[in-house]
């Protein structure tokens, strides 16, 4: 059972709401080089599509900050509005202040305090940062990263540790060092003048065990919104079991109000892959609904594999191909369940637990494919045509079950 969620106070970032009760956030970032304003929104608007909420883009360069309101623009022009947050490191504060039309364009900054400036110059860039935050009504995320910490504040508790009665673990100073490091930049934002609710916090770190313990502990001390994610998870299978082994614990527990799934893409591969995965993340966990859910069994001996997986994937790509007009047509569409079962052992019985269901015939079996409709057998497939017959019951169970917007 999902416990409840954490207050945390709410943040309007580009008119989408985080934090405050709302519905847990899904985004993603670019990784394009910003200077190109069109494969940037091109890809700003391929995330957006596939569900990104918030679509953070790399700020770094000046060309970058000069190509932000174009881009913006290119979004808003070819897709209509999506919040665009702008990710600064080390020259942030110049490059803000040096492109007020970028600072305007942008919805929030993510700023790493690590990176900010060393010394005196770190709070004089981070207050650089912070005004400009306030003389837009921006939202600000302080985003603390286990592999770029203050050095300055991780060594003064190091320090600190060495000399105490019962020192603790390294593991155990560098968990505090990035909940220190996120909670007194944050108070020093408000002491500036940022308001609470224009700030969200993350403490990112690249183990599982150690982004819980530090999302736990981080969640105790504060009410400010949290941004969760696993930095650096990886590519492939491990990157995400271990995004989603470390964020399904957290959000189970109501900690988090916005997550992305950081994955590195395959050699040419898709970047909305870790959308997709946020999304499931939600949806597994009946926190957010975002599509319908196609139930299939894994397949066996008993199965005609081939022909049961052509079918599985023909009708989630069905799906995802019709989803933006559903979406915009069917409101709750994303409630429907539908399975595509195997054979005659759990196969009618799962059937008449989805809305939508087949019970393709297995090994040995009649060839038939009884199909149910809300617990009800509905008509029996045969022949060559199930799949595209299948599919006509689904388009037309979506157009008679939900109310057209």
């Amino acid at each position: 059972m999902i416990q409840a969620r954490r207050k945390s106070t709410a943040v309007n970032v580009g008119g989408i709401m985080v934090g405050g009760g709302a519905p847990v956030v899904v985004q993603s970032m670019t990784n394009t080089n910003s200077e190109d304003i069109d494969a940037t929104a091109s890809q700003i608007i391929a995330l957006a599509d596939a569900g990104s909420e918030l679509v953070r883009i790399t700020v770094n360069t000046p060309e970058a900050a000069k190509a932000v309101p174009e881009i913006v623009k290119t979004v808003v022009d070819r897709h209509g509005p999506v919040p665009v947050i702008g990710d600064f490191h080390y020259n942030g504060h110049l490059l803000l202040a040096g492109f007020p039309h970028c600072a305007r364009a942008l919805a929030k900054y993510r700023i790493n305090p690590g990176n900010v400036g060393i010394g005196a110059k770190h709070d004089e860039n981070f207050r650089r940062i912070i005004d400009i935050a306030i003389e837009n009504d921006k939202a600000v995320r302080i985003g603390v990263n286990w592999g770029s910490l203050d050095p300055a504040l991780l060594s003064r508790l190091m320090d600190e540790n060495l000399k105490s009665a019962e020192p603790k673990d390294p593991r155990a100073v560098m968990m505090e060092a990035m909940i220190r490091s996120a909670l007194e930049s944050a108070q020093m934002a408000e002491e500036y003048g940022l308001p609470r609710n224009h700030l969200i916090l993350s403490a990112k770190l690249s183990g599982v065990q150690d982004l819980i313990d530090t999302y736990r502990l981080l969640a105790r001390q504060c009410d400010y919104a949290l941004h969760l994610g696993l930095t650096e998870a990886g590519m492939g299978a491990k990157g995400i079991v271990a995004s989603v082994s470390a964020l399904a614990v957290l959000l189970q527990e109501g900690i988090g109000d916005t997550i992305r799934v950081s994955l590195t893409p395959q050699p040419g591969g898709d970047r909305t892959e870790e959308v997709l995965v946020a999304q499931q993340t939600l949806q597994s966990l009946e926190i957010r609904s975002f599509s319908p859910q196609v139930s299939a069994c894994p397949g066996c001996g008993r199965t005609s594999s081939s022909f049961f997986q052509v079918m599985a994937d023909r009708v989630q790509a069905h799906i995802r191909e019709k989803m933006r007009d559903w979406r915009k047509r069917y409101p709750g569409i994303e409630q429907l369940t539908v399975a595509v079962m195997g054979c005659v052992v759990n196969g009618p019985g799962e059937s008449r637990h989805a809305n939508l269901g087949i019970s393709l015939p297995g090994n040995g079996e009649d060839p038939k494919a009884p199909v149910y409709v809300d617990g009800m057998l509905e008509t029996i497939l045969r022949g060559d045509s199930i799949i595209t017959e299948f599919i006509a019951i689904l388009d037309k169970y979506v157009a008679s079950h939900y109310s057209a917007s």
